[in-house]
């Protein structure tokens, strides 16, 4: 039997934990779903009723991200994400992103959703502030975050900045961030990430193996 991993192709959040589950080769029974018609299968496993979900063959469910992933890379980890720098350093990168960076990105999508509405241009210098320059200024020193290879807090972080880059793409390109930018397109690049974002059909509960 194999794991069952709730998904959704679009979510930054799933993306992370299709990133490292196809970067460490486990195999899993994806299931694509529509976050308006949430199917029952899931909201049993997961009350919660978001994604990432992912039911181990024992039962055990994992309704995080970031569980997800470091369950993933314990079973193999080729690169050695988990242990390219101490946990604290990856997590901080981490929790920065999860936390007020993640809040300024939504502000920077969805401006007319704030009374009054958000100025885009401020949200980009908010985030270029917060998160943006000072990623550029680690990977202007190393390949990477943490050090000379990819760690945890690369793949945790990837799928937010490339929707950060896509809500205004020109605007993206012209800010001074070139080790941001090379970093960003030469992880969009890889194998791996092209199988994580193949897209499925939608899942079917009467689907054989449901």
């Amino acid at each position: 039997m194999l794991p069952v991993l709730y998904t959704f192709r679009r979510c930054p959040y799933a993306m992370r934990a299709r990133l490292a589950l196809r970067h460490a080769g486990v195999a899993v029974q994806s299931r694509e779903i529509e976050l308006r018609a949430k199917p029952a299968a899931l909201l049993q496993a997961s009350p919660k009723g978001t994604v990432p979900v992912m039911v181990l063959p024992d039962g055990q469910v994992l309704e995080q991200s970031l569980d997800i992933m470091c369950w993933a890379l314990a079973q193999n980890d080729p690169a050695g994400c988990l242990s390219v720098a101490p946990m604290v350093e990856q997590m901080a990168w981490i929790e920065r992103n999860d936390g007020p960076f993640k809040r300024l990105l939504d502000r920077y999508k969805y401006p007319q959703r704030q009374q009054p509405p958000d100025q885009p241009a401020l949200m980009f210098e908010a985030a270029l502030t917060l998160q943006l320059q000072p990623m550029e200024q680690a990977l202007q020193a190393q390949a990477f975050l943490c050090g000379p290879r990819f760690g945890l807090a690369d793949l945790a972080l990837l799928p937010f900045v490339r929707q950060f880059a896509a809500v205004d793409p020109a605007a993206f390109a012209a800010a001074t961030l070139p080790a941001l930018q090379a970093w960003l397109q030469g992880l969009l690049a890889t194998a791996w990430f092209e199988a994580a974002m193949e897209k499925l059909p939608l899942w079917a509960p009467n689907e054989p193996g449901a």
